[in-house]
C-alpha cells in the first residue's frame, strides 16, 4: 500500500468514478446475460476489490445489494502468480466462505498497471441451475450440500486470456441448460473486462500511486462515518429474535437471535441463542468471519437507513464485529446444506433491525414483510425442448417508518432484485400471468402504513411442468409492527385458488403441475408504525380509492 495521501475532495470524486466502473460492470452483465434471473431480476454483483480482496466500490443502484462489504481475501490467497488476463472462479460455499451456495458463481481478476498488481475486479451470477437433485438446485427438502449441484472449489478458468476447456466442460455436463449457463458466464467475463479497463482509465485520470492510497483511504472514510453514526446510538445491550416458519417441511419455526452491544463507536452483535445448524438447506456457510457479508447486510440496512449519505463499502463494517458460534445456523459446518441461506439471512436482517429498533424506535421502521419469494418454472417449450426460467420475485412491502408509509410491493430487504415483465415470462414459457397486482388490506395497520404485499397467479399449459418457490416464508410467522402498528397479513401459497380442487401449498416448494394448472402466490406485507387510530382519515380515505386497503378493512383496522 501506498502511503501518498489525497485530498477529501480529491477523495470524494475517486469514490464517484470508482462507483460508476462498478455500475458500468452490471450494465454490461445485464445487456449480455442470457438468463431472465440476472438480465431482469438482477441476481449479480459486481466489486472493485483492493489488492487484499475488500471491497471499495460496488454499484448503487442494481444488482443484489447483499455483497458491499464482501471480502474475497480467502480465495484470493489460495493464489501466488496472478497475471494479467486471468480470471478464476468458484462457487463452493466451503472453499473459503465467498460463495454461500452453489449457483452463485464468484470470479474475480486481477489488474495491473506498471507492472504491478493494483486492485481485484470482482463479480457473481447467480446461475438459475448448477445440476444437483431438483431444478433451479435450490430446494428447502435438501440435507446436505452434495444434493444441491456441482461445486468448484477456488479455480483458474483463464490463464493469460485462455479458457480452461476441460472446467468448463465439466460444468456442461452437470447443469440442465448448459447454454444459457455459458451464456450468462460470457457476460460474466466482459462484465470483468470492462471493470478491468474503467479502472485503467481511473488511474491515468488520478495516477497510479493516489489510486493506490485512495482506495484504502476510501475504506478508511466509510469506516469513519460509520464509527460517527454509532455514536448517535444511546450504549447499552439490547436483544431481539425473529424465527422462519418452519426448518424443515412441515417442521418446527427457526430461530434467530441477536443480542446487540453499542460501546461508544463499536458495535458487538452476538447470535447466540440461534438455532443449531439445521437438517434443511437454510443453514449460513459464514466459516465464522466476524464480518461476513451476508450478514453485516443487516448493518449496513440500519446504517443507511440513519444517513443514506453514508459511503457503503467493507470499510462500513470495521466498526462491528459478530459472534457466530460454530455449528449454529449463521456458521454451519460442512455438509450442511446451504442452497436457502438467502431465507434465513433474511429472517437475521429483520433480527438485526429488531435489535436496533430497541435503541432507535423514533428513527428506525417496522419489520419488512421479507419472505421473498423467487419462482422457476421447468417446463416443455413450444419447441417441444426442455426450458427453464426465473419468472420473477413475489414479496411483499417495507416496513411502516417514523415519516411515511412503507414502500408497495418492494420490501426493504429485498436487495433491489426487480420484478421480471408478463411479456417476457409469457414469451419465455408457455404460461399465461392472469393477475399480478398489490394484495389489499396486506400491510400492516398503523399511524404509518405498512407496504402491500404482490401477488403473482399464472396458469401452465405443457405437460410435466414443476414450480419452485425459493425462500417460501411468512405463512406462519409475519412482518411486526412498531410503536402500536400491526403486524402484515401472512403470505399464502394457493394451487388452483377459487375451484373445487383448490390446495394450499403452505411453505412447499416445488410444485408439480398439468396442463390447466394455476398457481397464485401472496406474498407477505410490511409491518405498520404507530397506532392505526392516529392515521389521518384522509389517508385512509385514499388507501381505499388507491385499492390497498378495503372498505371492511378500513372499517376494522382504523376504526
Amino acid at each position: 500500500m501506498n502511503d501518498k495521501k489525497i485530498d477529501q475532495v480529491t477523495l470524494q470524486v475517486l469514490a464517484n468514478h470508482c462507483a460508476a466502473a462498478a455500475e458500468s460492470m452490471g450494465y454490461t452483465l445485464m445487456r449480455t446475460a442470457h438468463s431472465t434471473f440476472v438480465k431482469e431480476t438482477e441476481d449479480f454483483s459486481c466489486q472493485l476489490l483492493t489488492p487484499d480482496g475488500l471491497t471499495f466500490a460496488s454499484p448503487r443502484s442494481m444488482g443484489a445489494t447483499w455483497y458491499t462489504g464482501l471480502d474475497y481475501s480467502s480465495v484470493i490467497d489460495l493464489f501466488d502468480d496472478y497475471r494479467e488476463g486471468d480470471i478464476y472462479l468458484t462457487n463452493d460455499p466451503y472453499s473459503g466462505y465467498v460463495a454461500t451456495h452453489s449457483p452463485d458463481v464468484h470470479m474475480w481478476k486481477p489488474v495491473f498497471s506498471r507492472g504491478e498488481l493494483v486492485c481485484f475486479i470482482g463479480s457473481h451470477i447467480h446461475n438459475t441451475d448448477m445440476g444437483g437433485a431438483v431444478p433451479a438446485s435450490i430446494s428447502r427438502t435438501l440435507t446436505e450440500v452434495h444434493q444441491e449441484g456441482l461445486r468448484i472449489p477456488p479455480t483458474r478458468l483463464l490463464r493469460d486470456g485462455k479458457l480452461n476447456e476441460d472446467v468448463l466442460s465439466i460444468i456442461r455436463a452437470n447443469v440442465r441448460v448448459p447454454d444459457q449457463n455459458w451464456g450468462d458466464m460470457n457476460a460474466q467475463f466482459a462484465c470483468m473486462n470492462v471493470g478491468e479497463r474503467k479502472v485503467l482509465e481511473i488511474i491515468e485520470r488520478f495516477g497510479h500511486d493516489a489510486f493506490k492510497s485512495g482506495i484504502y483511504q476510501l475504506l478508511d472514510y466509510a469506516e469513519q462515518q460509520a464509527r460517527e453514526l454509532i455514536r448517535s446510538i444511546p450504549d447499552g445491550r439490547y436483544a431481539f429474535a425473529d424465527y422462519a416458519d418452519e426448518d424443515s417441511v412441515n417442521g418446527y419455526p427457526a430461530r434467530i437471535q441477536v443480542t446487540l452491544d453499542v460501546r461508544g463507536d463499536e458495535l458487538e452483535l452476538d447470535f447466540t441463542g440461534s438455532d443449531p445448524q439445521l437438517a434443511s438447506s437454510m443453514n449460513i456457510p459464514t466459516g465464522g468471519n466476524p464480518r461476513h457479508a451476508l450478514l453485516t447486510v443487516g448493518l449496513i440496512y440500519v446504517l443507511y437507513s440513519l444517513d443514506s449519505r453514508i459511503l457503503l463499502n467493507s470499510g462500513t463494517v470495521r466498526p462491528s464485529r459478530m459472534v457466530l458460534p460454530e455449528g449454529t445456523a449463521v456458521n454451519a459446518q460442512h455438509p450442511a446444506a446451504t442452497g436457502l441461506r438467502s431465507l434465513l439471512v433474511s429472517v437475521a436482517q429483520v433480527a438485526i433491525i429488531g435489535a436496533f429498533t430497541q435503541a432507535l424506535p423514533e428513527r428506525l421502521p417496522a419489520s419488512p414483510s421479507s419472505g421473498l419469494s423467487i419462482l422457476n418454472v421447468r417446463t416443455t417449450g413450444r419447441n417441444g425442448r426442455a426450458v427453464m426460467a426465473s419468472i420473477g420475485p413475489v414479496g411483499g412491502g417495507a416496513g411502516g417508518s417514523p415519516n411515511e408509509d412503507g414502500a408497495e410491493g418492494c420490501g426493504a430487504n429485498m436487495a433491489f432484485l426487480k420484478n421480471t415483465p408478463i411479456e417476457v415470462n409469457e414469451a419465455d414459457l408457455p404460461i399465461r400471468i392472469r393477475k399480478y397486482g398489490l394484495v389489499p388490506d396486506s400491510g400492516g395497520a398503523g399511524r404509518y402504513r405498512g407496504g402491500s404485499a404482490m401477488l403473482m397467479e399464472f396458469e401452465l399449459f405443457a405437460p410435466g411442468s414443476m414450480v419452485t418457490a425459493r425462500n417460501r416464508d411468512r405463512c406462519i410467522v409475519t412482518a411486526w409492527g412498531l410503536r402500536g402498528g400491526q403486524p402484515g397479513q401472512a403470505s399464502r401459497f394457493l394451487k388452483n385458488p377459487g375451484g373445487p380442487a383448490e390446495h394450499d401449498l403452505g411453505n412447499n416448494d416445488i410444485v408439480m403441475c398439468d396442463p390447466g394448472d394455476v398457481i397464485r402466490l401472496e406474498g407477505p406485507g410490511g409491518g405498520g408504525y404507530g397506532h392505526p387510530f392516529d392515521r389521518p382519515v384522509d389517508a385512509v380515505l385514499q388507501d381505499v380509492r388507491c385499492g390497498f386497503v378495503s372498505v371492511a378493512g378500513a372499517r376494522r383496522d382504523y376504526g
